[in-house]
């Protein structure tokens, strides 16, 4: 069975590009459109990674990643970030608030891979 990734950006492009990439590595994807619409979609099932970009309008990505580590259910999911912004006060704000790893924009598919598999296994 196929482990569910969890995609959160608001650039339709980017969504497509990384569902692209994950479901040809032959993972299922569930994608949302910020942190909020994230949210709503957690019920579809166990999901065994999050990806998120940071900027995000209604709930941006640090707060979307706050909200779920206070989820029995996802305490130790992982998280990664995946944004344009590369400030070491922005990772720093990511990892405080749980994330478990950070992809700067724009990302090589095996870059992204590589990370998943570190995660997801």
């Amino acid at each position: 069975m196929a482990h569910t990734l969890l995609i959160v950006d608001d650039s339709a492009s980017m969504r497509q590009m990384v569902s692209f990439t994950l479901k040809d590595a032959g993972y299922d994807v569930i994608s949302a459109t910020n942190g909020k619409d994230a949210l709503t979609k957690l019920d579809s099932g166990k999901i065994a990674m999050v990806i998120t970009d940071l900027n995000m309008p209604e709930m941006d990505g640090i707060e979307l990643i706050k909200q779920l580590r206070g989820k029995p259910g996802f305490k130790f999911t992982p998280i990664v970030m995946l944004t344009t912004e590369s400030q070491d006060s922005k990772k720093l704000a990511g990892k405080q608030a749980g994330a478990s790893g950070w992809i700067v924009k724009p990302f090589k598919p095996d870059q992204l891979l590589d990370t998943v598999k570190k995660f997801v296994k």
